[in-house]
């Protein structure tokens, strides 16, 4: 990792929802990838910190709202490295992921944004489904 950029941990414990472990693997995990813009996005909406900069919908699930842009894209450059970073690049990322159907834009609603959450899971584990509730659960045929 470069010298000066910051990581964001792994919560521990409450926030209201759970991920699956392959969600929260860091740059440093032997055999992971880099983070993803999407997973950042978890980190932040998992941290009590955060909240006043990004933070979930009350009464929709999968719904967060973007609620300084700005600082976002900031803390966002800052992870990656480059700061250069601005919410127009971060916007520009966020699209690519709803061709991917892995999140779309709430219509009529400023900066809000809704995961789906079977869509980040089936491509790691097609087994696992994540109720409303944040319970991953097996399916069975």
């Amino acid at each position: 990792m470069k010298a000066g950029c910051s990581i964001v941990e792994k919560p521990e414990g409450g926030g209201g929802y759970q991920f699956p472990d392959w969600a929260y693997k860091t740059e440093s995990s032997p055999g992971s990838r880099q983070i993803q813009l999407w997973h950042f996005i978890l980190e932040l909406l998992q941290k009590e910190e955060f909240r006043h900069v990004i933070a979930w919908q009350q009464g929709e699930y999968g719904e967060f709202v973007i609620k300084d842009p700005d600082e976002v894209a900031r803390l966002w450059g800052r992870r990656k490295c480059k700061p250069q970073m601005n919410y127009d690049k971060l916007s520009r990322a966020l699209r690519y992921y709803y061709n991917k159907r892995i999140l779309h834009k709430t219509k009529g609603k400023r900066f809000t944004y809704k995961f789906n959450f079977n869509k980040l899971v089936m491509p790691n584990y097609p087994f696992i489904n994540i109720r409303p509730n944040g319970e991953p659960t097996l399916w069975v045929e």
